[in-house]
């Protein structure tokens, strides 16, 4: 009668209606049954697997609402820095991985690395095309920090993007220059993609295959879904759907991938009737990506008031081509997500969406999934409670405030108190998903729920929390990886909880995180993950 059966569990099935069960059954995919031990038994024939949960706690699976998968996947077979604890250690394991030759054959002699953040450092200093040219200077190198926004690179790998002393910073980058006003290496937002645009592209098999060598790791830390967002010049868009419809073609994409597109494709998405949510049941066309701005981590978020080290950012893109590029889009069946972390960008960003509402947008008439504002990072209270009225959501990523504290109080002082404010924003009626921004930040989704719990790091820093009035509860969290992620995608019919006629996602952990001490919540283990009735990890 059905094709799997989990008795004997607790079983958390984040359904309002229906929120507690002790076991499930599985058929064709979807959940056939919800309820009682003795009932799903009875539903139990010859042909049925059947698993004692001995009392383990079961979840819908989670998904990452903001990951960048095609960087991930590569950027695994890079220089990991997200360890180093200095800028000497970061040269020291840069020098080790050239001398025994741990650079992958991908690139045609080009050094790559990426997640330093120099905020914790004793050097407090970024690195430069000097520190870089002492390892090598006749191999191209390029280091992204961690948030993406900011990379450095040595003399070799400028001089192939022809990049000397005359250039000049595109629109929307920057050339960092020394105190002689001389090119230091360091490259701001756009001006990265100088560099990286001469970084030779490994071919789509390859990149399927990154990814396929990924996806079981994922599902160690129980993810059953991911969004895809865009980098600032898209360019891996095309690289990465291709990939991806490889791994879909030949049924070897075990995870429900949410494929954004990049702004600077629009109109071509347009012209062809592309709309939010086509696909199939693991790989759809999702949201249209747009930068309002950068990152504080590179000084480009745009801010209202001066960083504590000088400047304001800047917006990435003029707010009425934005306004433009949103009516386009949601004529179109495209809904946006927008990338707003400064408070100067967010208030921007929510008043464009307030106007467009009052012409009569944002009504998801013509959408098949909300408009998005991705971060909202750094936000001031009338722009909260101006946008909980608008039906965007927020895709927010709790890991991040954690790996940002000291960051924050170097760059804003005491204006650190507005941001990553997750319990004003669920107070003011703002639906929340939540992710990581790999590479940006650890994917596992249990350092997320931990951070947004405790407001603290791992290792229990600060020991009250940071901004601890912003803390939200375990079910919220887990709320924000499951129902969140479903609404935002406009999936909650068939994703996000344990109900009836939805396809049967879910994982099994090793302990209750609704009952442990929140400090123990990053030693949680995934002892199963589910994806439509099948089995894709066991511990």
């Amino acid at each position: 009668m059905v094709d799997l059966t989990l008795f004997n569990g607790k079983i958390r099935t984040q359904d309002s209606q229906k929120p507690f069960a002790e076991a499930i059954a599985v058929k064709d995919g979807v959940f056939a049954g919800v309820g009682k031990t003795d009932d799903i038994k009875g539903m139990r024939s010859r042909g049925t697997k059947e698993i004692d949960l001995k009392g383990q706690l079961v979840l819908p699976g989670f998904t990452d609402s903001h990951f960048h998968f095609y960087d991930w996947s590569l950027g695994r077979k890079w220089i990991d820095f997200s360890c180093a604890s200095s800028l000497r250690e970061l040269l020291r394991e840069l020098n080790d991985a050239i001398k025994n030759r741990c650079i992958p054959d991908l690139y045609e002699g080009w050094v790559l690395g990426q997640n330093w953040n120099e905020s914790d450092w004793p050097e407090e200093r970024t690195p430069t095309k000097e520190d870089l040219d002492g390892i090598s200077n006749t191999r191209p190198i390029l280091l992204w920090r961690s948030d993406l926004h900011l990379a450095v690179a040595n003399s070799k790998a400028l001089e192939i993007a022809g990049i000397n002393e005359d250039t000049k910073a595109p629109e929307h980058g920057a050339l960092g220059r020394d105190d002689r006003g001389l090119l230091n290496g360091i490259l701001q937002d756009h001006a990265i993609d100088l560099v990286k645009e001469k970084i030779p592209k490994p071919g789509d098999k390859e990149v399927a295959k990154a990814m396929y060598e990924g996806i079981s790791l994922l599902h160690s830390m129980g993810m059953t879904g991911l969004h895809d967002l865009r980098l600032m010049d898209g360019s891996e868009g095309a690289p990465c759907f291709r990939a991806l419809q490889i791994l879909d073609k030949e049924r070897a994409l075990d995870l429900r991938v949410w494929m954004c597109i990049s702004a600077n494709v629009l109109e071509e998405a347009k012209r062809i009737g592309l709309r939010t949510g086509m696909g199939s049941d693991y790989l759809r066309i999702g949201h249209v990506k747009i930068f309002a701005d950068g990152s504080v981590g590179a000084a480009t978020a745009w801010v209202n008031e001066p960083y504590l080290d000088g400047g304001t950012g800047f917006a990435l893109e003029d707010i009425e081509e934005i306004s433009h590029w949103v009516r386009k889009a949601e004529s179109s069946g495209l809904s946006v997500a927008v990338h707003a972390i400064g408070d100067r960008a967010n208030h921007e960003v929510i008043k464009m969406f307030s106007r467009l509402k009052q012409e009569g947008y944002i009504s998801q008439g013509n959408l098949n999934a909300p408009h998005r504002i991705e971060h909202l990072q750094v936000l001031k209270s009338r722009d909260i409670a101006l946008l909980g009225g608008l039906g965007v959501m927020g895709s927010v990523q709790p890991l991040q405030a954690m790996d940002d504290i000291y960051l924050s109080e170097r760059r804003l002082g005491a204006r650190g108190a507005l941001a990553f404010r997750f319990r004003d924003l669920l107070d003011n009626g703002i639906d929340l998903a939540f992710g990581s921004d790999c590479p940006v930040a650890d994917p596992n989704p249990f350092l997320g729920i931990h951070a947004a719990v405790t407001r603290q790091r791992v290792d229990g820093r600060p020991p009250s929390g940071w901004f601890p009035e912003q803390r939200i509860t375990v079910e919220e969290a887990v709320q924000a990886y499951t129902v969140g992620a479903a609404r935002i995608t406009g999936r909650s019919d068939l994703l996000g909880s344990i109900s009836l006629g939805k396809l049967a996602d879910f994982i099994v952990l090793d302990r209750d995180i609704f009952t442990i001490p929140p400090e123990l919540i990053p030693q949680v283990r995934v002892t199963i993950t589910c994806i439509g009735g099948k089995i894709v990890y066991e511990s």
